[in-house]
């Protein structure tokens, strides 16, 4: 078994654009070997694995992602339109009792819970038919990431064996990425939490499971509730963006940045709150676009999803949610 691993893992690190059946059998082999010897049990690994099939349209989605560049003023718009904000607010009513319980729980607004369900899921309209094992599997046999992948096939097995959800129900993107709020598997098992209080996680069908991992993802991470994540902001007319970024050396409080002629964005002064909180001046599109003062909790926002244009949706979401 161990010879067929090592010779899976060679063929892995050439990469795959197309597979081949007997190779990828071969490498799925491994991926069995490797979950006994973690611990997972021979009925998970059979049902995890029954019917298993190598996924050519994921490897096709992580080669093509989208390359063309948006700015912000064009992408807010898509990512957040007003149809969204509507449905943000509708279902922020609807479900108020739940997130108002669970955010008090966790230290996490409500409104930033319904905002990263939006922007990740369309409110768990779109969560992904890949089965996850398949896709994992087939991400780790393409060999680009397939440390990560492994890793992560390894953390779904452990999600099966731990019973939160069967096998065949196990759904999510090309990626891996699960259920209504997007968990990768490691993130499952880091941060998943049962909102309603039956014994499992459920982040596909059960809300209040979807809320209460979104908050605790956030709650671990570092988030405070008595602020905001930031906001917009003017800078002087030759303003030195050199200051911009989210070092820790370039964080300056709300007093320092006024000092520098940093105003909100309709030009009064900025907020002097009881603390002089740390924020951070971040221009994604330089000093041609958009600019922000940005506190702890966009930072936090960062940890979920490494992109300021992702963090700045769910931003704007959770703002419009609140007006």
């Amino acid at each position: 078994m161990k010879k067929i691993l090592s010779v899976a893992l060679g063929l892995a690190l050439a990469g795959h654009a197309n597979a081949n059946p007997v190779e990828f059998e071969q490498y799925v082999q491994g991926l069995k070997q490797e979950a006994r010897e973690k611990g997972i049990s021979e009925p998970i690994i059979e049902q995890a694995f029954q019917g298993i099939t190598y996924k050519p349209r994921a490897i096709k989605a992580d080669r093509n992602q989208p390359e063309k560049r948006l700015t912000l003023d064009e992408y807010i718009p898509r990512a957040v339109p007003e149809w969204k904000v509507k449905q943000a607010k509708e279902l922020y009513k609807e479900h108020y009792d739940e997130l108002k319980r669970i955010g008090d729980e966790y230290g996490v607004q409500p409104r930033f819970i319904v905002a990263l369900w939006g922007v990740e899921s369309n409110f768990g309209k779109f969560t992904g038919g890949y089965g996850v094992i398949d896709a994992l599997s087939t991400m780790a046999y393409d060999g680009r990431r397939e440390a990560f992948f492994r890793k992560e096939t390894m953390a779904a097995l452990t999600i099966l064996e731990q019973g939160h959800i069967k096998a065949e129900a196990m759904k999510g993107s090309w990626a891996g990425a699960m259920g209504q709020c997007q968990f990768m598997p490691s993130s499952f098992l880091n941060f998943a939490a049962d909102g309603n209080g039956d014994g499992k996680k459920d982040i596909w069908d059960t809300k209040a499971d979807v809320f209460a991992s979104t908050a605790n993802y956030l709650s671990q991470s570092g988030w405070d509730d008595n602020y905001t994540w930031g906001r917009q902001v003017k800078v002087p007319k030759g303003f030195d963006l050199s200051v911009q970024g989210r070092e820790a050396a370039k964080g300056k409080t709300l007093t320092q940045w006024s000092e520098l002629g940093v105003t909100r964005y309709d030009g009064r002064p900025l907020p002097k709150l009881d603390t002089d909180i740390t924020a951070w001046l971040t221009a994604p599109d330089d000093a041609n676009g958009r600019v922000y003062l940005v506190y702890n909790n966009y930072n936090v926002l960062m940890k979920w999803n490494r992109s300021y244009y992702f963090a700045l949706a769910v931003s704007h979401l959770a703002d419009r949610i609140r007006w």
